[in-house]
């Protein structure tokens, strides 16, 4: 039988960092680039998370845009650079329990009234949401997204 002071080493070997840097790169592998301008400080302090098989964070959404309207799908898939698909949902498809309604009503104050949802497709199981609107004073897209994690 080994010693007591082996048996501590082992434990410490054990327990020791294994280098958590290939989580965070497997994390920001499936999310898009979605802050390109200033955040609205209003969206900064929201503290909510999406409900899927993973909870995850609603993070701001800021991109600078000089459209006068929502974008579509496909202009919003180039200001992503995401080349999977992209497509626009209702409100009732996101929220149909009504329980992200502080998100939508954050993302009309950051922007206007109009707010869009999209789903961004990473792979078979997983997709990030935005509720997005336009603020058309400071020429950018706001809102909020979150990663989803649908098996």
């Amino acid at each position: 039988m080994s010693s007591d002071a082996d048996y501590a080493s082992f434990l410490d070997k054990a327990n020791q960092d294994t280098g958590s840097k290939a989580s965070t790169q497997s994390k920001k592998a499936v999310g898009t680039k979605s802050v390109n301008t200033a955040v609205p400080k209003a969206l900064e302090k929201i503290e909510e998370y999406y409900v899927s098989d993973a909870d995850e964070p609603f993070e701001p959404v800021s991109l600078k845009y000089d459209g006068d309207s929502i974008p579509s799908a496909d202009e919003l898939a180039k200001l992503l650079s995401h080349d999977s698909d992209v497509s626009s949902i209702s409100q009732t498809e996101f929220d149909p329990k009504g329980q992200y309604k502080s998100i939508i009503d954050a993302v009309k104050r950051a922007g206007s009234d109009d707010v869009r949802i999209f789903r961004v497709e990473h792979g078979s199981t997983r997709a990030e949401y935005y509720v997005v609107s336009l603020d058309t004073k400071e020429g950018r897209i706001v809102g909020m997204k979150a990663l989803a994690v649908e098996s």
